[in-house]
């Protein structure tokens, strides 16, 4: 069985930026005293966004790039999109926490979008 060194890397830095993205959170729910939803505090909200966002794209993200990896797609390919994935959503987050326009983040969701769909292209071809 192939060891995934590109999906464990990608996996590791992953982890490490769910846990960037969480601890704010909790830190700011603990400041406001908010157990439940955003308190309406902005700076909450913009927290909860950037993390959750990156919870609903990072698990596929990952098991796109493992399966490509397993499946033998080339090395380069699954490191660009490894790559790519990691990128968008460091911007993504980074454009929610910091930004007043939308710029950062659309950018990084098209980044986001044509890597699914590369990678969604690769793993229906090569499962044909």
């Amino acid at each position: 069985m192939s060891s995934l060194p590109i999906t464990s890397l990608v996996a590791g830095v992953l982890a490490l930026l769910l846990v960037l993205l969480s601890v704010p959170v909790s830190v700011r729910r603990a400041r406001t005293n908010t157990v439940f939803g955003d308190g309406d505090d902005a700076t909450l909200r913009r927290r909860i966004r950037a993390h959750g966002n990156f919870v609903e794209y990072a698990p596929l993200a990952l098991i796109a790039v493992g399966l490509m990896e397993y499946r033998g797609a080339a090395s380069w390919l699954v490191a660009l999109l490894g790559a790519a994935f990691v990128s968008s959503r460091v911007l993504h987050a980074l454009g929610m926490l910091f930004s007043s326009t939308p710029t950062t983040r659309a950018a990084a969701m098209l980044v986001n979008h044509a890597s699914f769909v590369l990678a969604g292209v690769w793993l229906i071809l090569h499962s044909l």
